[in-house]
């Protein structure tokens, strides 16, 4: 189990929840950013399995708690808010960098609008060198054609077939701004499911099959890049 937080951020002070593995050895960092619904259990149940995979793993608290309301998801993260998110994050970033447990580099990982914001940070913060995005879907215009400080940096793309799949001009967008800045993107599609696939608490979109293949496919690259 992890514990809130508190870092400095880039208006004050941020919080965020923070796992670290029981092993007690420094370990590579992961960053991972909520939906739309804020820093709910599920998110902080990803947190948790990042530790338990040997991850040093925070998920930053955008909202100062959950939406309570229908509406407010959508009011959460728009395209306007972009910039300020990320560099929201990249000071996640740097907080993790200054922690005695954490040796090697930053990676983010996210869901929905913070799948799009995991994807985006690597474009504001150095110490992020590899991303994970588990179906992306976010206002694409707020984010530049041209995407900055992606070489040598690797992103992952995990496709629902509600959203598309990796066909989505959106997804498509990101994958070519990525490769243009001298990185890698490797998309990946997960026929028959619904947005949200990952999620255990949500049974209705749920598919077990495939949130372990993206779980698994999500290890091995921020084993190979952050070690």
């Amino acid at each position: 189990m992890g514990e809130m937080v508190r870092y400095p951020g880039t208006g004050g002070t941020g919080e965020g929840y923070l796992a670290i593995p029981s092993g007690g050895a420094a370990s590579p960092a992961v960053i991972v950013i909520q939906d739309w619904w804020g820093l709910v259990p599920h998110v902080r149940s990803v947190v948790d399995r990042f530790a338990d995979a040997g991850f040093v793993a925070l998920a930053p608290d955008f909202r100062r708690g959950p939406a309570v309301k229908p509406d407010e998801p959508r009011q959460m993260l728009n395209a306007a808010q972009m910039d300020e998110a990320a560099a929201d994050i990249a000071a996640a970033a740097d907080y993790l960098a200054g922690r005695t447990e954490v040796t090697g580099k930053v990676g983010a990982a996210g869901f929905c609008a913070g799948a799009s914001l995991a994807l985006w940070a690597a474009t504001r913060s150095e110490r992020i060198v590899a991303t994970a995005a588990f179906y992306p879907r976010l206002p694409w215009d707020g984010m530049r054609a041209e995407w900055d400080d992606y070489a040598g940096k690797a992103a992952v793309i995990h496709c629902s077939e509600a959203d598309g799949l990796s066909a989505d001009d959106g997804v498509q967008g990101a994958r070519r701004a990525i490769e243009a800045a001298g990185g890698t993107c490797q998309t990946y599609d997960y026929p028959g499911t619904a947005h949200a696939f990952f999620n255990e608490d949500r049974p209705e979109n749920y598919d077990q099959r495939a949130a372990a293949t993206a779980w698994a496919r999500t290890l091995e690259l921020f084993r190979a890049k952050l070690g």
